[in-house]
């Protein structure tokens, strides 16, 4: 039998997100590091929503997208802490699988339709 396939991050990095200039406080490669100790994670340059620096997108599980999980997108992240909530909810599944610890939902916003189709997310 086949393992399915995880959930997995896409981290913003290249432009203001990942920049203590912008975002300050936060140990940027620490968030990376405490994230890929759960599943995969992409770090890309730019998801072209920098307002809401910094962004992870949680992608869901091939079980999840079967369950109708879609990618959540995860803005402002800026406290150490909530790495491990997403950390927690990826190891539990995931989109579609399980639900998100409730302080996730303060994170939680939907892009612009341009940015939610680009291919760097496929």
């Amino acid at each position: 039998m086949r393992k399915q396939a995880p959930c997995r991050i896409v981290v913003c990095r290249g432009c203001c997100c990942g920049s203590a200039d912008k975002v300050a406080g936060l140990d940027h490669a620490e968030q990376v590091t405490r994230l890929s100790e759960v599943t995969a994670v992409r770090v890309t340059d730019c998801l072209d929503v920098c307002e809401r620096a910094n962004v992870i997108v949680v992608q869901p599980s091939a079980a999840g997208r079967a369950a109708g999980g879609r990618p959540v997108w995860l803005g402002l992240v800026n406290d150490p802490d909530a790495a491990e909530d997403i950390a927690a909810w990826v190891r539990a599944g995931g989109p579609g699988v399980a639900e998100p610890p409730d302080i996730l939902s303060l994170y939680v916003f939907t892009p612009p339709r341009r940015i939610r189709t680009a291919p760097a997310l496929s």
